[in-house]
């Protein structure tokens, strides 16, 4: 037998080969996934820190990468791997002309009215050249394995490749909020991607010199695969359906989870990356978690979460928890299955392009869809009800068990809702069961439904079953949930804006509340006295209604800028020569304000007459005069979160500059997960000007809509600009604080979150 028929026969042994090409993929899988929450960090100032920003830049990335994955399947086409090295090669170093990445200012500031179309433009045309590419090396790579591997056992399953492609993403992922975005300023992570990029290029033309100096047969290029019978459409539909619901839950449940803290890269990879590592999972040739387990796992934790996902919970760390484990094993089902009907290597990229289509079609439903269709959030139940039907189908018909377990889950999900009602009607049971029951309707309702929850888990083998139990739970839990009875309820890309009438006798009858997210903007009252009085945050007794009087007892007129407009609470101080100026970035919340149907603090309390300027207050801000600025509030809220880049050391100069020697800036800082308090008291010290503190508790004696709790630090440019408010002993001086302040280059919000749940034994206010 001749030394070649050996060689053919028995493949050498070559670990090199397979090496580089998981090391290739991994680099490349690492750049793509590490440059999302780079570059949606970039943009987010420009959009005043919404959560819809991360979730718009993610409908952006996937369907970059369905464009990546759509050239990998049609470069498949070309005959010669030589020509497709070279065409992939070309094209990479014609996307590093984009580089380093950046915000290119091309499109000008965007439009509040119309801001999802200015954001995937921009991308696009910042940074979707070098994402693109980039994102096409898993597949490319991975059919490029199978051809030059094809003599040896590991050539006929590629798609392990996949794993080490989602360990690179998942890893890079952990590493942003962890590591680099604490550690490094947005300049050194644009510059270390960009030699990150110059690295993975090496790495493919060496992958590409090794790989054709080791092929098996020199005299040629590597055959291609053998045809396999085409994807049926119905498969190719299921296929589709596999990938879309775990990309919308991936969105939905950063949402649902940011919405109360930040708008953070901290909060936005910890789904993503748990998304990725379901991929490693799921498609190594021995998963960690088999699907048995998972089906298990997923029905109880699924059904759980579908109970819970309605109210929102005081501790936020066990929503968290609850949360991300149904998410991480409902997604974990999907690819699973997903993973279990791959199809033969020759259709190794189509398969990659039907999951890609399948991401872009569940993130476009969560993040532009259902914005547009619904009022409220309803997108995230919506989907994770509806992921039971993805389950197993069972065989036959249904038996006397299953059936008495549907009309058990009846009975339970509804004795709730008819016992809300019953009290709704009867005010005496109503003030007996608020005797009885402090903790309220919610609570009670929680545990009414356990019951319907274990029903669900037992029919978990019947997938209609399952989901219509499920649909049971998610009904009575957000009618129990929905809190006030809710007048209006409108969304834009800001968040969802909800007004409700509540009846309150101390203060004159009925009060209309203005709720953005889950926290309260606003309140007034609608009838009598109280009809003019600024409520909650804004009230008289509040740090931010002591500086209104502070500027009305230092002359008959001032210039006062609020940045968050909310109900306009802050016009009822306005006097006739005053000049006050709201700065917003939702025209949705300027219109409510404005209507006298719902709040008439502007329309009637005010003397004279009020401006709105919309669109990021850092940018309008910018085009205000200098030392025009007798008070400025700060003020600007994303349901509790607060746009981070309203207080860094270069935005905080910016407010300073337009005040009068004698101006105050206020930061309201009042946050139920984040301190982020101590981070501006940095920044102030920093700068060197005079600041004091309040921490403003409310008494309780008074109706629940009149005031607030608040927390807030003022700062003039001069001691003589603080000089009334060190007069008042509410208002108290800092010591130095050790934490490091932000600035426009620099965030560390893991580190405020930390701080909050965990603060310091000595804290300097």
């Amino acid at each position: 037998m001749s030394d070649t028929t050996i060689d053919t026969a028995t493949p050498p042994a070559d670990r090199l080969t397979p090496l580089l090409f998981a090391i290739a993929i991994f680099t490349s899988a690492s750049l793509v996934f590490v440059v999302q929450p780079m570059v949606t960090k970039l943009v987010l100032p420009m959009l005043g820190g919404s959560p819809s920003v991360w979730n718009t830049s993610m409908v952006f990335f996937q369907t970059a990468l369905l464009a990546g994955y759509g050239y990998a399947h049609a470069v498949q086409r070309i005959g010669s791997i030589k020509l497709q090295v070279g065409i992939h090669l070309a094209l990479l170093a014609a996307a590093a002309l984009f580089l380093p990445l950046h915000i290119n200012g091309w499109l000008g500031d965007p439009n509040p009215s119309a801001p999802i179309w200015w954001l995937l433009a921009t991308l696009a045309l910042s940074v979707g050249a070098p994402f693109a590419v980039l994102s096409a090396t898993a597949p490319l790579l991975q059919a490029w394995y199978a051809r030059v591997r094809a003599g040896h056992p590991d050539g006929k399953n590629p798609y392990v490749l996949y794993a080490a492609s989602n360990l690179g993403s998942f890893l890079a992922l952990l590493s942003y909020p962890i590591l680099i975005e604490p550690l490094t300023t947005l300049s050194g992570q644009r510059w270390g991607w960009t030699g990150g990029y110059g690295v993975f290029v090496f790495l493919v033309v060496a992958l590409a010199l090794v790989v054709w100096s080791r092929r098996l047969d020199r005299s040629t290029e590597p055959a291609p695969l053998a045809k396999s019978a085409p994807i049926a459409w119905k498969e190719k539909g299921i296929l589709i359906l596999l990938a879309a619901a775990p990309s919308s839950l991936m969105l939905g449940v950063t949402a649902h989870l940011s919405t109360d803290v930040a708008s953070a890269p901290f909060l936005w990879v910890i789904p993503l990356a748990l998304y990725l590592l379901t991929f490693v999972i799921a498609f190594q040739n021995r998963p960690w978690i088999p699907l048995p387990m998972t089906l298990i796992i997923q029905a109880a934790a699924g059904a759980v979460c579908v109970l819970l996902v309605a109210f929102r919970s005081a501790n936020w760390g066990m929503a968290f928890g609850i949360n991300i484990i149904a998410f991480f094993f409902t997604t974990l089902m999907c690819h699973q299955l997903m993973a279990a009907r791959r199809p033969a290597p020759d259709r190794l990229t189509e398969f990659y392009l039907l999951m890609s289509l399948g991401g872009v079609v569940g993130g476009a439903f969560t993040a532009l869809v259902a914005p547009m269709i619904f009022n409220m959030v309803w997108e995230y139940p919506l989907v994770l009800v509806l992921v039971g039907l993805l389950r197993p189908w069972g065989r036959g018909r249904l038996d006397g068990q299953y059936i008495g377990v549907i009309v058990a889950a009846a009975a339970v999900a509804a004795s709730p809702v008819l016992l809300s009602l019953w009290l709704d009607s009867n005010d005496s049971a109503r003030a007996t069961f608020h005797s009885m029951f402090p903790l309220g309707m919610a609570q009670l309702a929680m545990v009414m439904l356990v019951p319907a929850v274990i029903c669900a888990f037992l029919a978990r083998d019947r997938a209609l079953v399952f989901t219509a139990i499920l649909v049971m739970v998610a009904l009575s839990s957000q009618w129990i949930a929905r809190g006030y009875d809710w007048s209006h309820s409108e969304r834009s890309f800001f968040g969802v804006m909800r007004i409700a009438n509540v009846p309150d006798v101390r203060m004159g009858g009925d009060v209309h509340v203005m709720m953005h997210g889950t926290t309260l903007h606003g309140a007034q009252a609608q009838e009598g006295q109280n009809q003019c009085a600024p409520t909650l945050y804004y009230n008289v007794n509040t740090p931010i209604g002591q500086s209104a009087l502070m500027m009305r007892g230092r002359g008959p007129a001032a210039n006062i800028g609020v940045v968050g407009q909310g109900s306009g609470a802050m016009a009822a101080y306005k006097r006739a020569g005053d000049r006050m100026t709201f700065f917003e970035i939702d025209p949705m919340v300027d219109r409510l304000a404005r209507d006298p149907k719902w709040f008439s603090y502007i329309s009637k309390c005010a003397e004279g007459p009020i401006e709105t300027v919309l669109g990021d207050a850092r940018l309008t801000l910018n085009q205000q005069p200098a030392g025009s600025y007798d008070l400025l509030i700060i003020d600007a809220f994303s349901s509790d979160a607060v746009p981070t880049h309203l207080l860094t050391i270069e935005a905080i100069q910016g407010y300073l500059k337009l005040l009068k020697p004698n101006g105050v800036v206020l930061l309201h800082l009042s946050n139920r997960n984040l301190d982020i308090t101590l981070p501006a008291v940095a920044a102030a010290q920093e700068l060197g000007v005079p600041l004091l503190h309040q921490l403003y508790i409310e008494s309780g004696d008074m109706p629940s809509m009149a005031e607030a709790s608040t927390e807030a630090v003022v700062m003039s440019p001069t001691a003589e600009g603080l000089a009334d408010f060190a007069r008042d002993r509410r208002w108290r001086s800092v010591v130095e604080t050790p934490v490091r302040p932000w600035t426009d280059d620099y965030v560390n919000l893991f580190g405020a979150l930390w701080r909050s749940q965990f603060p310091p034994k000595e804290r300097p206010l």
